[in-house]
């Protein structure tokens, strides 16, 4: 099958990925669009996972302002070398990031964040919401958990969907840039200040 070259433009516009990693993924699938994207997904993932131990030492502060000043956020993403900090690719990372921190509100930066207390807070609740719902002490603990999941994904910025994009989380996002890059990506911290909140 012969991969033309607005396939590949458009695999390239949608993935980021280089022309002949596109070509070859195409070709891979017999010219199918979305196997090739999930193909190159979990290629990048792949990449991302080997460098997740590599230092960063550079990287970039971020900020964004919305609501006519009302609401502020920074934000320090990491990279490995300053080449990449400086590339439009990851300052455009570095400003979604910071916007949708502004949107979504994320209380953490990781699950380990969350004090234990919290977690176990919630797992409190969650347990006495079930209370007479006549169901086995395991299946009862399987449903705390999925609804401990949820609330990482309410209140955890790497577990959170994209604003943008909400079929894929931030981390995703984040191990997407990765893959484009080439570099290890983190997200350090970040801060969020609403007018009011802090009185």
């Amino acid at each position: 099958m012969t991969i033309t070259a607005d396939q590949v433009k458009t695999l390239r516009d949608k993935t980021g990925a280089g022309f002949m990693e596109c070509k070859a993924a195409l070709a891979e699938t017999g010219g199918d669009l979305d196997e090739a994207t999930t193909l190159l997904r979990k290629r990048g993932l792949a990449q991302a996972a080997k460098k997740a131990g590599r230092s960063t030492s550079e990287g970039l502060v971020g900020s964004y302002i919305h609501m006519g000043g009302k609401v502020g956020v920074l934000i320090e993403i990491d990279c490995e070398s300053d080449f990449v900090a400086r590339t439009e690719d990851f300052q455009t990372l570095v400003k979604e990031l910071a916007m949708h921190v502004a949107a979504a509100s994320p209380e953490y930066l990781r699950r380990e964040d969350v004090p234990a207390d919290v977690i176990e807070r919630e797992r409190a609740i969650y347990r006495s919401q079930m209370e007479g719902a006549n169901k086995p002490a395991p299946v009862i603990e399987k449903i705390v958990d999925g609804k401990l999941n949820s609330f990482f994904e309410q209140v955890v910025l790497v577990d959170q969907p994209s604003i943008r994009d909400p079929k894929i989380t931030v981390g995703q996002m984040v191990t997407d840039a990765i893959a484009r890059l080439g570099e290890n990506i983190s997200v350090a911290r970040f801060a969020r200040f609403k007018v009011g909140e802090g009185a």
